[in-house]
């Protein structure tokens, strides 16, 4: 089957070819395909006549249209990926696909013939960036050329059908300026997240998943000195500041034979010898945790990655969770965290879609030597600051800084 049926508009698209069915795709894409024809108007055209079907401009252009969509770029859900505002394309199998345009998620009309065709394309993809993806290997997380994140998982693994998740990455990165505007931060907490970076305090942004922590992250590393070095490690590139000296380095899986793997503890290493004036970790969420805190116990100001959490107040569990995870014993780990990090900055993304961040805690020694993340400051919704108890402490550190 073709990828999918050409259905009129959609939320995030204007126009549309005329329709053609399925069918008719189907039966020009296997003709072109047994004789090696190049995809062409007349080709497109003559594989019609020789079925017996219309052969008008429109349907000639609507085959095309679904045809080049099925070997180039993301296929039907190219255009999707092009809209303005869309964060995040969804494939539920193949009668259900979402966009993400930061109000919630939104079913479109795109629709393909059958799971088969879902499994095509993500196929294609993952081919394309040169990893297998098949019943052998039924699942695949990897970065795009265009810098799309692309994860897949193929049925009867995932249910209804087969998924795909296309994370878009963003042209250029929000200032703190825009997120203020956008209701994201009030002003205050505006003011007080520059002053966090320009003392150069050791930060984590925690929050859930789509919560913004990614997006935060560019605007405050988009505010660090021009004159510092910004060496950045992540799973997949998504972290784009606007900064004059960004050193990227991304983790790499193994190929199909099973070798060639470069895994982020590796790269947070190698930053470290890179003369960072800032160490960025993207997303902590693995061993490279160790290094990370090892990193800033021994100078390395101002280093700083996002972690998932439900809050604020569960970061030490989950820092803990991880450095166990490698061995590491219970009371290094929080000796090491509450020495290493300084504050936390918690984003929650609200039901209506709305993203934001909601309060800013400190780390400090608790009972027995554990850390704790404690509330200096929140952020509700209606948009006012609220001082909490740990308010001075963290005053503190900004004076120190």
């Amino acid at each position: 089957m073709s990828q999918a049926t050409v259905r009129g508009s959609d939320p995030a698209s204007t126009s549309r070819p005329a329709r053609v069915t399925a069918e008719v795709v189907e039966e020009v894409r296997e003709l072109i395909a047994r004789d090696g024809s190049l995809l062409t108007p007349a080709v497109v055209a003559a594989a019609l006549r020789s079925k017996g079907r219309p052969v008008g401009d429109a349907t000639v252009l609507a085959v095309l249209d679904v045809l080049r969509r099925d070997v180039v770029g993301a296929g039907p859900l190219e255009h999707l990926l092009r809209s303005d505002g869309v964060t995040d394309v969804l494939v539920n199998g193949p009668d259900a696909v979402y966009i993400d345009r930061g109000n919630g998620l939104e079913l479109t009309e795109v629709r393909f013939a059958d799971d088969a065709a879902v499994r095509r394309l993500a196929q294609r993809l993952a081919a394309g960036a040169g990893r297998r993806l098949d019943d052998a290997s039924p699942y695949v997380d990897l970065r795009l050329a265009d810098g799309s994140r692309f994860h897949a998982v193929l049925a009867p693994l995932a249910r209804p059908g087969t998924t795909i998740s296309l994370r878009v990455p963003r042209r250029r990165a929000f200032s703190l300026a825009e997120l203020e505007q956008a209701g994201s931060v009030p002003p205050e907490g505006a003011r007080l997240l520059r002053l966090v970076v320009e003392r150069r305090l050791a930060f984590l942004v925690s929050g859930g998943t789509g919560s913004g922590k990614t997006t935060l992250l560019n605007a405050l590393l988009s505010a660090v000195d021009p004159s510092d070095r910004l060496v950045l490690v992540e799973d997949t590139t998504e972290l784009r500041p606007d900064h004059p000296h960004v050193v990227g380095l991304e983790s790499r899986p193994a190929n199909v034979e099973g070798v060639g793997s470069v895994e982020l503890r590796t790269l947070v290493r190698q930053a470290l010898r890179m003369r960072p004036d800032r160490l960025v970790v993207g997303e902590v969420r693995g061993a490279e945790v160790v290094d990370l805190l090892a990193a800033l116990n021994t100078g390395h100001e101002g280093g700083c990655g996002t972690l998932h959490a439900n809050s604020a107040e569960d970061v030490p569990a989950r820092l803990e969770g991880l450095a166990l995870a490698t061995g590491m014993p219970l009371a290094a780990v929080h000796s090491q965290v509450t020495a290493a990090l300084d504050v936390v900055i918690h984003c929650v993304r609200e039901r209506s879609g709305r993203r934001r961040v909601s309060e800013v805690a400190v780390l400090v020694p608790g009972e027995r030597g554990r850390a704790v993340a404690v509330p200096a400051v929140s952020f509700p919704a209606d948009g006012t600051v609220v001082e909490r108890e740990a308010a001075p402490v963290l005053a503190g550190r900004l004076q120190a800084g």
